[in-house]
């Protein structure tokens, strides 16, 4: 006498895809640069009224605070600096190439130097002018829009954050890193506005444009890999 057979278990359902990807993030951080960069173009009053409010309070400011001041030249000048920026992604890209991960350290290569062409293409199409002051405390050169510090701050800790992501490592060393790349990013928009050589718009455009070009190369990357492994 054979027993009864039991029932097969239920196929599990399929797995849900994640409501944030990259794909998705750089389509709306896309949407959001757009938006901003037709504001600026057209010289919308309330965007405009409120980068004067900002550029206003920060200079007074500034000026009546030389010590500050000069702490904020050294984090732009030498900390946030692109050209510091864009050593640590070489720094990055020859220890992935080491690695032998020769594609990875190549799109890394490539995203940054693609951000900084995109910064200069904007600036030159945009071409809004600097905040200008009786007393400036910093200079600059070049047009303002984007922020190329923000940007190119925002593309090199977006990208050091991914391989950081891509790695076996504790918690606590990707807490770490996230909150050193926030308080970077954040804060070289800080040091540009407190310098008087942007406008707050300028800042936020490079913020913008840097997440959406690392979220557009992170969803490339992937498709690229999963089509090689094909």
């Amino acid at each position: 006498m054979h027993s009864p057979s039991l029932p097969s278990p239920a196929p599990a359902p399929p797995a849900r895809p994640p409501l944030v990807t990259p794909a998705r993030t750089a389509a709306l951080l896309a949407v959001f640069s757009a938006v901003l960069v037709a504001l600026v173009v057209a010289r919308w009053g309330p965007l405009f009224s409120f980068d004067r409010l900002v550029a206003d309070t920060l200079h007074r400011w500034a000026v009546a605070d030389p010590a500050l001041t000069r702490t904020n030249r050294v984090f732009s000048d030498w900390v946030w600096d692109p050209w510091t920026m864009r050593i640590l992604t070489a720094v990055a890209v020859v220890t992935v190439w080491l690695r032998g991960e020769r594609l990875l350290a190549v799109w890394v290569a490539a995203t940054s130097a693609v951000g900084a062409g995109i910064s200069q293409v904007m600036k030159a199409t945009v071409g809004r002018e600097r905040p200008h002051w009786p007393d400036p405390v910093d200079s600059a050169h070049f047009a303002a829009f984007p922020s190329g510090h923000a940007m190119t701050a925002t593309v090199t800790c977006g990208l050091l954050l991914w391989l950081v992501r891509r790695q076996d490592v504790a918690r606590w060393v990707w807490r770490t890193a996230l909150t050193v790349a926030a308080v970077s990013v954040v804060g070289v928009g800080f040091t540009r506005l407190w310098l008087g050589v942007h406008w707050s718009s300028d800042v936020l455009a490079g913020w913008l444009l840097g997440g959406c070009l690392v979220a557009f190369s992170i969803a490339t990357y992937g498709r690229v890999t999963l089509s090689r492994e094909r």
